[in-house]
């Protein structure tokens, strides 16, 4: 028997990945089922069964593989030198997500936003989910952490600045941006650069004012 090469199988598993990630952001995570999962990719249960052992095994592994693209992202930012600020960043990660998933549903609104709300949904419900989350939150957290001290290291954020808080608060902002999108549509890029440059630029009252 010819042995099936690796290429042949990371191909095998991005082909199911994909088709149940428009299954879920199409009809969501409890309306699916595997069914229309072997159906959208086009292949037994067999073959989609060596791969993963139900719908949960496939949404973690959605979330996981998103999370760890985000993290790679920042990390690679926080090696240019001058970093690239908050305003730049925000759009560019939201951009090379949108460029490696660039699937859309049926009325060409991109998938990702809407996948996302599902992770999040069914993350209240499987304690497994919510753990996959965790992990992935964490290494992003230490990733935007990375990039407050290349700021810090470049002058543009001050040494006694809480690092660890302002990972937090970036995160919620794309969050913040991505569930906007899912919501009521898509944003253009010059609004998520603005709106986060606009940020940056408000100033604290002094004090006694």
């Amino acid at each position: 028997m010819a042995r099936v090469s690796q290429e042949h199988l990371d191909a095998r598993r991005r082909q199911i990945l994909d088709g149940a990630a428009v299954c879920f952001a199409r009809n969501g995570f409890h309306a699916t089922s595997m069914q229309d999962v072997l159906k959208a990719v086009d292949l037994s249960a067999g073959a989609v069964y060596r791969y993963f052992g139900g719908k949960e095994e496939l949404i973690a592994a959605i979330a996981a593989e998103v999370l760890e693209t985000v993290r790679d992202t920042l990390e690679r930012s926080a090696r240019e030198s001058p970093p690239p600020t908050p305003d730049v960043l925000v759009p560019r990660a939201l951009a090379q997500m949108r460029e490696l998933r660039p699937a859309t549903l049926e009325t060409g609104e991109w998938l990702f936003p809407r996948l996302m709300i599902q992770v999040w949904t069914e993350s209240t419900r499987s304690p497994a989910l919510t753990a996959v989350l965790a992990e992935g939150y964490a290494m992003i957290r230490e990733a935007w952490g990375g990039m407050a001290r290349s700021y810090q290291e470049a002058g543009l954020l001050t040494e006694d600045a809480d690092v660890d808080a302002m990972a937090r608060a970036m995160i919620a902002l794309v969050q913040g941006f991505a569930a906007q999108m899912a919501l009521f549509g898509d944003i253009p890029p010059q609004a998520l650069a603005d709106g986060t440059r606009a940020l940056m630029s408000t100033r604290r009252a002094a004090d006694g004012a």
